[in-house]
């Protein structure tokens, strides 16, 4: 099966790639992304986000789309920068610039608990089919650690590993993080979809396929 995505981020990519790899799936760019005009990221959450970008760039996909929406909660700052995560520093942000303000924002907070929330909308040709969420609890460190990851995970201490997910091994962070929960449910959604195809007594539907039932 070959799934589309809407994201040139190249860190999303990785890891979308690392699990639908797991979960023996083909996960392929929207053909032709570049070239779509931005969809308006209006919406005041995760999940709004995520679908108003499913179902705008699922209008251009030859078969089954997702769009995903992340970002990370801090307690301290009434759950900011949120949907603004990857534009907390302004419109262009760099990670680097918007780990700083976060850090400077966070100076002296005794309260550090925050989580990394990700939203994966799945469209068919435009319609939304269903919603996946993921969720992980962390504290926002006072300083980066760590080459690897993205965003803001250098800050982000998770309790069980002892260390940060920029300190991690991709494999490892997948295994735990908000984003690898929510392509998991995402995956095995699709798995139970054409076992049921089966059991019906027909072939199990490609990607693309119209005939997919609102959930």
């Amino acid at each position: 099966m070959t799934i589309y995505c809407a994201t040139g981020n190249p860190g999303k990519l990785r890891e979308f790639g690392l699990a639908a790899a797991q979960a023996g799936i083909h996960v392929a760019p929207l053909p032709g992304l570049a070239e779509i005009a931005a969809c308006e990221e209006t919406g005041v959450t995760f999940a709004a986000n995520a679908i108003l970008k499913a179902e705008y760039y699922g209008g251009h996909a030859p078969g089954l789309l997702f769009a995903d929406d992340s970002g990370l909660e801090v307690d301290a700052l009434d759950g900011a920068p949120g949907v603004y995560s990857a534009r907390f520093a302004g419109p262009g942000a760099t990670d680097d610039a918007n780990n700083r303000l976060l850090l400077e924002r966070m100076r002296g907070m005794p309260n550090r608990t925050a989580r990394f929330v990700s939203v994966i909308a799945l469209a068919d040709h435009g319609r939304l089919v269903r919603t996946f969420r993921g969720e992980v609890e962390g504290r926002i460190l006072e300083e980066p650690r760590g080459p690897n990851g993205f965003g803001y995970d250098p800050l982000f201490y998770y309790a069980p590993f002892g260390c940060s997910f920029g300190e991690v091994e991709p494999e490892r962070k997948l295994g735990v993080s908000h984003r690898g929960a929510a392509l998991r449910a995402l995956f095995a959604y699709l798995a139970g979809r054409d076992r049921r195809a089966e059991k019906r007594g027909g072939r199990p539907r490609r990607a693309g396929s119209q005939r997919e039932r609102q959930c």
